[in-house]
């Protein structure tokens, strides 16, 4: 897991994305539709996931956790 803190510049492009682009809960919404895609076709591809899929593993944990971060959906 990564310690660093985002740079300034960094910070004010996202606040500026998704203050002039998209909303945070349409960008989660994306995020967990996109997800969604990728799982089910790598399902439908193959039963035991190859090496080259073991990444997708890790990425659909990141994304899930970064649209949890931009709209909680699964909160208790």
């Amino acid at each position: 897991m990564s310690t660093n803190t985002l740079s300034r510049e960094t910070e004010l492009r996202l606040t500026e994305f998704f203050n002039n682009s998209i909303d945070s809960k349409s960008m989660a919404k994306t995020i967990r539709q996109v997800n969604y895609l990728l799982a089910l076709n790598v399902m439908r591809e193959q039963e035991t996931l190859k090496p080259e899929n073991i990444n997708l593993e890790d990425n659909f944990y990141w994304l899930n956790k970064l649209a949890e971060i931009l709209d909680p959906y699964l909160e208790d």
